[in-house]
């Protein structure tokens, strides 16, 4: 069964930006490491994070691993053991955050125990040059591969809800995270989500539609999806994929603005329509799981769940807890 596709109802909120929040309240994350750096330094500021996106209305939380590798570690001086404790802290952080958002009875009304996802970035996160947006790294499909086993191999066994592939550029590295997870049976379930360069194709090239199809053939995928992409291509994408896959479907863009990797700043983009304005359209297009990347924040997640309260879901098997 699809966790992310009950019959009937309407969308799941994910969250928003996660290191660029971190930054706009005053966290210095010019590192290698991006987030990672402050899952070292700072992580009750994370924690904080976590809970105001939940607070805003978020049913999903996702962790501070997505620039995590055993790699950028090393680069630090952090061994493998270190390595593993902190990228299962990433999780127990989310986990943390929402344990401690339900406690409150007033936070409960009309919601269900949110999902914790273990965010997994894509090889090109981990050389911080800007590549998850050209995905034009001259790897092979088993370069890819052992590239993200071992990162896999914690997080799928961290206690998360979901495993997140995110900001995923090309149909090759789609291909090689969906060929490791037939290696972690046990693995909770997972969605694919795709940088996008157009209205119509994925950063490296292919067609979305394409990327859609390969990784929704896999019956470890539960979602497939689109995410730090321009607000101003998500509703030509969904047209270009629809009935590519019958998995759920995934949309968080970023807020529209640029990232100059060679300068490490974000520049302004072309100017789009909120995406509180945007969002039923995607609905309509077919998203069923909706939020934020970066430079959006728990407001922009706020402004959504005012537009779909009354419509939100979870996936019906997820526990409801006290």
């Amino acid at each position: 069964m699809n966790p992310f596709l009950p019959p009937g109802r309407g969308v799941v909120l994910l969250d928003g930006g996660l290191a660029t929040e971190l930054e706009r309240r005053g966290l210095d994350l010019r590192d290698p490491l991006w987030s990672a750096k402050i899952l070292v330094e700072a992580p009750e500021a994370i924690e904080a994070v976590h809970y105001d996106y939940f607070r805003a209305g978020a049913d999903v939380g996702t962790s501070a691993s997505y620039q995590a590798t055993f790699e950028g570690f090393a680069a630090r001086g952090i061994g493998t053991k270190e390595s593993e404790r902190l990228l299962r802290r990433s999780v127990e952080l989310v986990d943390r955050a929402r344990e401690r958002f339900w406690s409150d009875p007033a936070n409960r009304a009309g919601r269900s125990f949110p999902l914790v996802a273990a965010s997994i970035g894509c090889y090109g996160a981990s050389l911080h040059d800007g590549s998850e947006y050209r995905g034009d790294y001259g790897l092979s499909l088993q370069e890819l591969i052992l590239f993200h086993r071992p990162r896999l191999g914690v997080l799928a066994d961290s206690g998360a809800d979901v495993l997140a592939f995110e900001t995923i550029p090309s149909k090759l590295e789609a291909e090689a995270v969906t060929a490791l997870l037939e290696e972690f049976p046990d693995a909770p379930p997972a969605w694919v989500s795709f940088s996008c360069r157009s209205a119509f194709e994925v950063s490296h090239g292919e067609p979305l539609a394409e990327c859609f199809a390969a990784s929704g053939a896999s019956e470890a995928v539960a979602a497939v999806g689109i995410n730090c992409t321009p607000p101003r291509f998500v509703s030509g994408l969904l047209e270009s994929a629809r009935g590519a896959t019958e998995k759920a479907v995934a949309v968080y863009p970023n807020s529209g603005e640029i990232w100059d990797a060679p300068r490490q700043v974000w520049i302004p983009g072309e100017i789009s329509a909120p995406m509180e304005e945007l969002a039923p359209e995607w609905q309509r297009l077919g998203a069923r799981l909706l939020g934020g990347c970066c430079r959006t924040t728990p407001a922009t997640i706020g402004a959504l769940q005012a537009i779909f309260s009354g419509k939100q879901i979870i996936p019906e098997d997820a526990p409801d807890r006290p």
